[in-house]
């Protein structure tokens, strides 16, 4: 494939896969490979939200597994491969941190962290999967 005969399309539909890719799997590298993913639990899970209605079995399971989705769909997207599934993951991890953060603080301001990630999902899943070219979905299953 030369590069000239790329349409612009799937050069945005790249640069904003690798943006958030970055954004997603490098903060799951972090979780998992600095903080651990018990301690990411307890920090930004267990601790802060001990005393709402959540169970603590769900702050466990989500405090654990969220650094685990965020690294291998943040990767999955830098590289193209399951792009549809991992896009879907990333916006149920926006969803969660969203209520998490409105249930501390009713006006969070959400235009620091979630608006930039969700405006990359929502850009990324409007665009036809055919026009993602550099891709290794279109590679190995030409989407």
């Amino acid at each position: 494939m030369i590069f000239g005969a790329v349409h612009d399309r799937a050069w945005a539909i790249l640069f904003a896969r690798l943006v958030l890719g970055l954004i997603f799997g490098m903060a799951g590298w972090g979780k998992l490979f600095q903080m651990g993913a018990t301690a990411h639990a307890h920090r930004y899970f267990l601790d802060p939200y001990a005393s709402t209605w959540i169970p603590t079995w769900l702050l466990w399971g989500l405090g654990v597994s969220i650094p685990y989705v965020e690294f291998a769909a943040g990767w999955l997207l830098v590289g193209g491969l399951f792009v549809r599934p991992a896009l879907l993951a990333l916006g149920a991890i926006l969803v969660i941190v969203t209520y998490g953060h409105l249930l501390k603080d009713l006006l969070y301001e959400f235009h620091t962290h979630v608006i930039p990630r969700l405006a990359l999902l929502i850009f990324l899943l409007a665009m036809p999967r055919g026009d993602d070219v550099l891709s290794l979905d279109h590679l190995f299953w030409r989407r």
